[in-house]
């Protein structure tokens, strides 16, 4: 059983040991957007990591030109911003990433044409071009925004870690039912908010915060006393709340990062919320699966493992707290 204590220890550390900007799109992010009848503007967004940078390129119909591309360094990713001369319009025509089958990453691609919605697609090795249509399908926006949800909280390592804290604090599928659905509703709260310009507030300290509570439940974790349960414990749903609402800035930031597409901004912000949630549910199920594990095997290492696991989660969250203070 110490194997399945260092295993659990193991994947945590795994998913810490990762970029630090907890809100930065870590897929590629390829956007067109159109200047004039004949000219369009591209930007290539690609992670460094994951083979997008080296191995793939934009490609777009025949009849366009790309121009030179001028590119930076920006954190983890190479940005190149070029121009595209089209001699027809691309409705109907196939666009997206040449040499992705090699890659290990997907993509996000944002098309805005003159006069007409913005479209958004997903990129993935096997889906790498797609068609420019004349007006998106209000359902290929939600399954877009719906699968951007799912990979956002499952690859923003605070968001993850903070809810894993939070599993292994409570414990009780009910109250963790409950908490969860604390924190959904105020994130819900304040993404809608943000995303549509009623509140707002600068992505730093958004990240200084989300990285407060992490450390904050890690605190709480070690400190647990059977017979003294924690603020946390006693008030579970209010921890969740509150925290949640900072976590919702920082989910409107990635989804300010990528867009929404024009004329479906309700139906992308909740195709995304509800992505957020189905990894939410992904995330407190295996974490509460793995704790059932270790009680019905060895109920002795099940304090042990769980302490091993907050520390390397309280210790990175920390880490990234003194970084984006500094």
């Amino acid at each position: 059983m110490r194997s399945l204590a260092v295993f659990v220890v193991l994947i945590v550390f795994l998913g810490c040991a990762k970029p630090t900007r907890a809100d930065e799109l870590r897929p590629g992010y390829l956007e067109l957007t159109q200047v004039d009848g004949h000219t369009w503007t591209v930007l290539w967004k690609a992670p460094v990591l994951g083979g997008l940078a080296t191995r793939t390129r934009p490609a777009l119909p025949s009849f366009c030109t790309l121009g030179p591309a001028q590119s930076r360094l920006d954190g983890g990713a190479v940005v190149a911003a070029m121009t595209a001369t089209c001699t027809r319009d691309l409705a109907g025509e196939r666009v997206g990433l040449a040499g992705m089958d090699s890659a290990y990453t997907d993509a996000l691609l944002r098309i805005a044409p003159l006069g007409r919605p913005v479209q958004a697609e997903r990129l993935t090795p096997v889906r790498a071009m797609v068609t420019v249509a004349t007006v998106p399908d209000r359902w290929q926006v939600a399954r877009t925004y719906l699968a951007l949800g799912i990979d956002h909280i499952l690859a923003g390592y605070d968001h993850l870690l903070f809810v894993i804290a939070l599993v292994l604090l409570l414990r009780r599928p009910w109250t963790i039912a409950g908490a969860a659905t604390a924190f959904t509703a105020a994130h819900s709260l304040t993404l809608a908010g943000t995303t549509l310009g009623f509140i707002g507030l600068a992505q730093a300290p958004v990240e200084a915060l989300i990285a407060v509570s992490i450390v904050f439940l890690a605190v709480e974790i070690v400190k647990q006393e059977p017979d003294a349960p924690r603020f946390a414990e006693r008030a579970p749903w209010l921890v969740a709340f509150a925290f949640g609402l900072i976590h919702g800035f920082g989910f409107a930031g990635a989804l300010r990062e990528i867009g929404l597409p024009e004329g479906e901004v309700p139906m992308a912000l909740v195709a995304f919320n509800l992505g957020v949630e189905a990894g939410q549910l992904v995330i407190v199920a295996a974490v509460l699966a793995v704790l059932a594990i270790l009680r019905r095997a060895a109920p002795f290492a099940t304090r042990p493992a769980v302490l091993a696991a907050t520390y390397v989660i309280g210790t990175t969250a920390s880490f990234w707290l003194i970084e984006r203070l500094l």
